[in-house]
């Protein structure tokens, strides 16, 4: 059943939560699909790369982020990571009486739309594809397409560093993408909010005829969803957001400011406590 909305503008924003850069691409949809939703965003960039490290571990710094955004009053969670949505999204929405939306579902709702030939690949993180949490994505939407995956940890690191066309980094490419290219896949799901900033040279790697499947703006559409049927969507033509990084904001800004351009205003400091405490300052 669909909840209309009472035509009541929500003026709380929208939390939005990765390991660093990579779900800026997220935000980025989600502000153009919805341009007067304030958001607060916060890059862990202090304690990344998430993908390599154990699921135990990458819960708790969710659910400390998640924490933090919910004591600043964010109306929705949106967790931009596929790392930490494998790990703890479920935690994290038990945790939180507010809407949780991930990128996993809409991501490969996307590509199970546009393969011709039924056989998709997936990159990630390691966490990502050890969990198989795509495969099980995949069964869901009741499809016979094949799920072909491979883990591709450097490519979030060359990303942090604002790399993404060194001769370097095409080599790691060629080396990851290879055996996908050799399945015969049409349509290729990058499964980590890092990877659509590496999409032209993945695309170079694969080829014109394989479809690249970026989550973010699936995800955007079911926010915009999940708001409207929650009747929580706000009018604001001016809404204020908010960029924090547990790590050195200053590079977190300039890397995100390459990607995503100046409209990434001031990045502040995020001094996360253990849950159970109270927001950063």
């Amino acid at each position: 059943m669909v909840v209309r909305s009472s035509g009541t503008s929500e003026p709380r924003p929208i939390g939005v939560f990765d390991s660093g850069v990579g779900g800026l691409t997220v935000a980025r949809a989600i502000l153009e699909l919805l341009p007067h939703e304030p958001l607060i965003y916060v890059g862990d960039t202090a304690r990344f790369p998430y993908g390599p490290k154990p699921l135990e571990e990458i819960r708790r710094y969710a659910l400390e982020i998640a924490e933090s955004l919910v004591v600043r009053d964010v109306k929705m969670l949106v967790v931009a990571c596929n790392s930490v949505e494998v790990a703890a999204i479920d935690h994290v929405a038990e945790a939180h009486g507010v809407p949780v939306v991930g990128v996993i579902d809409p991501g490969t709702r996307a590509a199970v739309h546009a393969t011709r030939n039924g056989r998709i690949g997936l990159i990630g993180t390691e966490a990502t594809v050890k969990s198989g949490a795509y495969d099980r994505a995949l069964t869901a939407t009741g499809t016979d397409a094949t799920l072909f995956s491979r883990a591709c940890p450097a490519f979030v690191e060359y990303v942090e560093r604002g790399d993404t066309s060194s001769e370097e980094l095409r080599t790691v490419a060629e080396g990851y993408l290879s055996p996908l290219r050799e399945q015969g896949i049409d349509t290729l799901i990058l499964g980590c909010t890092h990877y659509p900033l590496l999409s032209g040279l993945i695309q170079l790697v694969m080829g014109d005829d394989v479809v690249l499947i970026s989550s973010a703006a699936e995800t955007a559409k079911d926010v915009y969803r999940a708001l409207v049927r929650s009747g929580i969507e706000r009018g604001d033509p001016h809404p204020r957001h908010e960029f924090l990084a547990t790590g050195d904001p200053a590079r977190f800004q300039a890397v995100a400011e390459v990607f995503l351009g100046p409209e990434i205003a001031e990045v502040r400091a995020a001094h996360l406590e253990p849950v159970g405490g109270g927001p950063w300052s």
